[in-house]
């Protein structure tokens, strides 16, 4: 399975969304990246993925954006073999 990276926040119900899904689908360990405590990772994940809001979630190298694009993404079948991909 490949890795899930999040950069997340404390109280934020969208991360706490994301997460739920993923272990929903299998996903058993997530790479939590807390922005609202370290501004530094605040600035790599704008840099990164250009937007600012949080969840910004990450299959392996795909930047897969935020909750709603990771509901959509399964949505259309494609979120169960990117998390599969080798």
């Amino acid at each position: 399975m490949q890795a899930v990276k999040m950069y997340t926040t404390a109280v934020c119900p969208y991360c706490i969304r994301a997460k739920q899904f993923l272990k929903s689908k299998g996903v058993d360990q997530i790479e939590e990246i807390r922005i609202d405590t370290d501004p530094q990772a605040r600035a790599v994940m704008m840099e990164t993925t250009q937007r600012r809001t949080v969840p910004q979630i990450f299959i392996g190298d795909t930047h897969v954006g935020g909750c709603d694009d990771l509901i959509a993404l399964d949505g259309r079948g494609g979120l169960v073999p990117l998390l599969q991909a080798a």
